[in-house]
């Protein structure tokens, strides 16, 4: 340009290092520790970059800088990390002839990428081919179960069996199961909820009185054997000494008739006898 040196044309430098900075940035690449990635070549994967391992620690993976020829190769990233997959509220139907409205949700990881680009070409389409198979898959096993089993500890295994199920459809997408939820399990309001209502109070009703029939009984048998306990010892006492039971005994009496228990108020009743009644003996002294 005009006889001027190229290296002092600061025109040509930018056009220069804008060229640079162009070449570099396709030819360069930034893997994340959180992604992997497929290297396609005019279209076709070649290789996989950082690919998910199971069991790796963070921080020794592939992630960091690469290389790649530019233009020709381009790379495709998928997510490392748990992603979930939201079911659309669906309606079951339960052993018990209970229809149910169910919110559930999956959540997986892409374990093979380059399965996952060849089936689903992204990884949003994904989690778009899992939904509908969730839903089936939930109202398949749910509908082989009562709704009282979805209130148990036995709701852990209904779950780990619609896993099983979900995972063997997903490896075809290059994806793993890892957890199946339920979030939400109700009737649907109106007529189906309140008779529900109605037979649980029912069942709990029947119940309680079950529960208080037989504390009456074991209380009876607590109280039966008592009696058959003070009896005894009772018994045993006159054996030994008739004359200081027989007093015992009508001290006992004194003190309920004059009410010094608390049955009679002191005051509220009187009493009219002869002081040579043989009621009033222990008062007489030993004579």
């Amino acid at each position: 340009m005009n006889g001027v040196p190229f290296f002092r044309n600061p025109i040509a430098l930018a056009i220069a290092a804008l060229i640079v900075l162009f070449l570099a940035s396709n030819t360069f690449a930034i893997v994340p520790e959180t992604r992997q990635g497929v290297v396609l070549r005019f279209g076709e994967p070649v290789r996989i970059i950082n690919a998910y391992k199971r069991g790796e620690t963070f921080g020794n993976t592939g992630a960091g800088l690469i290389a790649h020829i530019p233009f020709a190769e381009q790379i495709i990233w998928i997510d490392k990390r748990v992603r979930d997959v939201e079911m659309e509220r669906q309606q079951v139907l339960s052993t018990d002839q209970l229809r149910l409205n169910i919110d559930a949700f999956a959540r997986y990881r892409i374990v093979d990428p380059l399965r996952m680009f060849k089936t689903a070409g992204k990884e949003e389409n994904v989690s778009e081919a899992l939904q509908p198979i969730l839903g089936s898959a939930l109202r398949n096993e749910l509908g082989k179960r009562q709704f009282a089993l979805l209130l148990s500890p036995e709701r852990g295994a209904v779950m780990n069996n619609i896993r099983i199920g979900l995972n063997r459809i997903a490896g075809q997408y290059g994806a793993e199961i890892i957890d199946v939820r339920i979030k939400k399990a109700d009737l649907p309001e109106g007529t189906p909820l309140d008779s529900a209502y109605e037979r649980m109070r029912t069942a709990r009703s029947q119940e309680a009185l079950t529960i208080r029939a037989k504390g009456l009984r074991d209380a009876q048998i607590i109280r039966a054997d008592a009696d058959a306990q003070a009896a005894g010892v009772y018994a045993a006492a006159f054996n030994k000494d008739a004359q200081f039971y027989d007093f015992y005994r009508a001290m006992q009496s004194y003190r309920h008739t004059f009410g010094a228990d608390g049955s009679n108020p002191p005051g509220q009743s009187s009493i009219i006898l002869s002081p040579s009644n043989d009621y009033l003996r222990q008062f007489q002294g030993n004579k």
